[in-house]
């Protein structure tokens, strides 16, 4: 063998040259692609399997839905809860589920255990009942029917921008972050309804003001929730009756 070569192949004796650890092993070799956690994943996959159900409702629904006017007339129960389970349409309730699935984990992650799931479900149908209660103060005299679940998906998104970029923690609603995204999708939404056009309700009203609602609720609900029910943000770990380091 040519010297130089077996030179160049064979390390010189002293420190072990650093090698980049291998990836960890992944359950029989793939990589997951869906990782959502299990209460965001129930919420989703509810609206296409309930308006599969709603479609073969004699009257699709309707008694179901949420009338404005029952505000002041009576009769508001169950509607304003039950509309959230309706759609008005496949386009609708997929929109929705897809909306639920992109906003829903940040927020599913921060309450662990069965508890943590309770907790969830509790903020998404809150950020649902202040969406249809606020939409119908503002058409309180409108008889029509009004469904979907888009003020408390709406609610998510509010609660994930205060988690991102965050490790468990909550940013403060004075974060500049936090009111230029929640400015701009107010607009956003308030533009898209004004103009009739969102994906999934085609020859229907949206009702932007019931998203605008739930937003605001989400935004709002998750820091008291996070102190309440929320998991430690992340810090060092260290065997017990350690503290974490102080810079």
């Amino acid at each position: 063998m040519d010297p130089v070569q077996d030179r160049i192949e064979s390390p010189p004796p002293g420190p072990p040259i650093w090698q980049p650890p291998a990836p960890p092993p992944s359950d029989g070799g793939r990589e997951k692609v869906f990782n959502a956690p299990l209460p965001s994943l129930l919420i989703a996959l509810s609206m296409p399997v309930l308006f599969f159900l709603q479609a073969r409702l004699p009257d699709e629904g309707l008694r179901w839905a949420f009338f404005p006017d029952t505000l002041t007339t009576g009769g508001w129960w169950p509607g304003i809860l039950t509309s959230m389970a309706l759609h008005g349409g496949w386009a609708h309730a997929l929109v929705n589920a897809g909306f639920a699935i992109a906003f829903g984990p940040p927020i599913a992650r921060l309450f662990s255990g069965a508890k943590g799931g309770f907790v969830f479900f509790a903020y998404y149908i809150v950020c649902g009942l202040c969406g249809t209660l606020g939409y119908g103060l503002v058409h309180l005299g409108s008889d029509a029917p009004m469904v979907g679940a888009s003020g408390a998906v709406t609610g998510l998104l509010g609660g994930a921008i205060r988690l991102m970029g965050t490790d468990g923690g909550v940013r403060p609603l004075t974060d500049r972050g936090v009111i230029t995204t929640s400015i701009v999708i107010l607009i956003l939404n308030a533009v898209t309804g004004l103009i009739g056009f969102a994906p999934g309700v085609e020859g229907a009203g949206i009702a932007w003001e019931a998203h605008a609602f739930g937003f605001l609720a989400g935004l709002l609900l998750i820091g008291p929730l996070a102190r309440g029910f929320g998991k430690p943000p992340g810090g060092f770990a260290s065997r017990a009756g350690l503290r974490d380091p102080r810079p």
